[in-house]
């Protein structure tokens, strides 16, 4: 009897979708029929997904996932949204809908939903976090976008895709790197434990040498963070130096403003802690400068 029920049930999901007479794209479908209702869906007529996060598909691995399917079928159905009649849009599962026309298939088993376009992200976004394979680049976008284009917040994000928020927070730290150390990253050359030691070297030419010496010394995590300590802590040093270089105290600033005053244009003045040290005095053209040079003349 369930075995009846079960199969009748199926045969109304697929007559509902194969008719316009009684085509649905105002309402969730997924509720009213059977849980988890499936229905063979042709390949063509699904669209795909234009907020699909995943940037890069392994050819190698494509072709296996086509060969398992070819031998053994779909396990799990994709998700798709409908359009209209007869017009469907992928929410997930784009590996094995590639895969599938890899394959050689005219069908393929699909969950269907009505969503709108911040639901359809968010049910994409967060299907792809899941991925074992889609690289921190790729995550640190998805939570990027589900913040920015969804209105979540970190905690709310926390909650959907079951992340710590300092776990999501250390994942979109790295989407301040360089493009050059979110390349490396994305292409395996680096780990994240590689790029967030790099996070803390506010430098960005020393990030892209620390970088370049990682990749060329195969350096580890532990040799990367000491490396990066350094780094980190000489450009304070540096920093702090050219503070004391170009301190002035408030008498020099005092007869700048005169001397600028007296001049008629800007004099900026250079000094370290010894005393020693520049002035230099801005002019536009030749006119300028020959008004300048007689006004220090007339003294």
């Amino acid at each position: 009897m369930p075995e009846n029920k079960k199969r009748g049930l199926g045969r109304g999901l697929d007559a509902i979708l194969q008719s316009p007479e009684t085509d649905i794209t105002s309402r969730d479908i997924s509720g009213d029929y059977v849980a988890g209702a499936v229905a063979e869906i042709d390949i063509n007529l699904i669209e795909a997904n234009p907020f699909q996060p995943r940037t890069e598909f392994d050819e190698v691995a494509l072709a296996e996932l086509a060969q398992s399917i070819k031998e053994q079928g779909i396990i799990q159905p994709v998700t798709v949204r409908k359009l209209g009649y007869n017009r469907y849009q992928l929410i997930s599962g784009e590996r094995r809908l590639r895969a599938s026309k890899l394959a050689g298939l005219a069908k393929i088993p699909a969950f269907i939903r009505i969503a709108n376009d911040e639901q359809m992200l968010e049910l994409a976004l967060i299907e792809n976090i899941h991925r074992e394979n889609l690289n921190a680049i790729e995550v640190a976008i998805s939570y990027q976008r589900l913040i920015d284009e969804c209105n979540l917040t970190q905690e709310q994000l926390s909650d959907k895709v079951g992340k710590s928020r300092s776990a999501i927070a250390n994942f979109l730290r790295l989407l301040k790197l360089p493009a050059e150390i979110q390349i490396a990253l994305r292409d395996g050359h680096i780990s994240m434990a590689h790029a967030r030691a790099l996070i803390n070297i506010e430098d960005k030419e020393a990030q892209l040498k620390l970088l370049q010496q990682i990749i060329e010394d195969d350096l580890n995590v532990r040799q990367t963070e000491e490396l990066a300590n350094k780094a980190k802590t000489t450009a304070e040093e540096n920093k702090e130096q050219r503070k004391q270089t170009n301190y002035l105290p408030d008498h020099f600033k005092a007869q700048i403003k005169t001397l600028s005053q007296a001049l008629n244009t800007k004099v900026k003045v250079k000094r370290n802690l010894k005393g020693q040290g520049s002035v230099v005095i801005d002019f536009k053209n030749q006119e300028e400068f020959d008004r300048i040079i007689a006004l220090f003349n007339k003294q």
